[in-house]
């Protein structure tokens, strides 16, 4: 990381998100921390997401995002999420900002398969996503071969909707959005693979 990432001095959210595009990290704390590493298998899972979500959403007025898209959490608390989802009910970021507070209907992480990275997508940034307010936390393990989907409760906790390792699924609350023919959101866990 560059002498951004190595000082001592707390950075706020706002800092944050005015380092320039290629400073890697999330804010935590205040501080810039390392980024996972993606594998091939994770960038693979990324990109056909945002594919397939984007050629379900966009019809529908809403937009996704990908992995340098900054959510401020809190005052010293940022993160860059894989795959990030706004349905078109929802109110959307300005387009000319590289940070956004407002909470995504969908966020999505891959694992990866370190320890460090595992428990940072399933404990610390749930606890963020929780926090912000993002309607659904969507992990998705490409080692494991799992798809899971957790909703965000009226109490602030996520609680599992869906988890799957083979077969097709309707995606929980994305179905009672569709007002046209092409239907609800449906994942085929085998193709994400």
């Amino acid at each position: 990381m560059s002498g951004a990432a190595s000082t001592l001095t707390p950075m706020s959210v706002e800092a944050w998100a005015a380092l320039d595009e290629d400073e890697p990290g999330e804010l935590v704390d205040g501080h810039l921390a390392e980024e996972e590493v993606p594998t091939w298998a994770h960038e693979l899972v990324v990109s056909w997401l945002i594919r397939v979500l984007g050629a379900w959403t966009i019809p529908r007025g809403g937009f996704v995002l990908g992995s340098e898209s900054k959510l401020g959490i809190s005052a010293r608390r940022g993160r860059k999420p894989d795959v990030l989802v706004f349905f078109s009910a929802r109110a959307l970021p300005a387009r000319s900002t590289s940070l956004t507070r407002s909470p995504p209907d969908i966020v999505v992480e891959v694992v990866t398969p370190t320890p460090r990275d595992q428990r940072r997508d399933r404990v610390e940034k749930k606890a963020d996503y929780a926090t912000l307010g993002v309607g659904q936390y969507w992990i998705i393990d490409p080692e494991a071969r799992t798809f899971e989907v957790l909703g965000r409760t009226d109490g602030g906790r996520f609680v599992e909707l869906l988890a799957v390792s083979t077969g097709v699924h309707p995606v929980p609350g994305c179905d009672r959005r569709v007002v046209d023919r092409a239907g609800p959101l449906a994942c085929r866990v085998k193709a994400t693979w």
